[in-house]
């Protein structure tokens, strides 16, 4: 039970670095922002998925998609306050959200091959 209070506090505090870079209209540079904006945005929503499969272990990843892909537009939507100097991209979105989509179908299918493993009985 431990596990998930520190997991979910760790997802606060990915969502709340996440929102700090996406909102901050000097944001620092990433190595990943050389290959292009798209790909910051999957690595930090394939983090946020995986911190949320782990710290909420009992809610379905359609809930998981659907809370953090509206997170992701939520930025978008900010994105487009002229004072922010961001711009709002709804490819962006999509990026955060398939690469969601992505991290948790990997996790599900992980925990299936787990299961399937633990359940199997032992041959000696």
């Amino acid at each position: 039970m431990r596990v998930h209070i520190l997991l979910r506090f760790a997802l606060v505090l990915a969502i709340g670095f996440t929102a700090f870079m996406a909102l901050n209209p000097n944001p620092p540079h990433l190595p990943l922002d050389r290959r292009g904006d798209q790909f910051t945005h999957m690595g930090a929503f394939a983090v946020l998925g995986g911190i949320a499969r782990f710290a909420f272990p009992k809610a379905g990843n359609w809930i998981i998609l659907e809370r953090l892909s509206f997170f992701g537009a939520l930025i978008e939507v900010f994105q487009a306050i002229p004072a922010l100097r961001r711009t709002c991209d709804w490819s962006d979105w999509l990026a955060d959200t398939t690469s969601l989509a992505l991290s948790l179908a990997i996790l599900h299918l992980v925990r299936q091959s787990w299961t399937k493993r633990k359940a199997a009985p032992a041959h000696r």
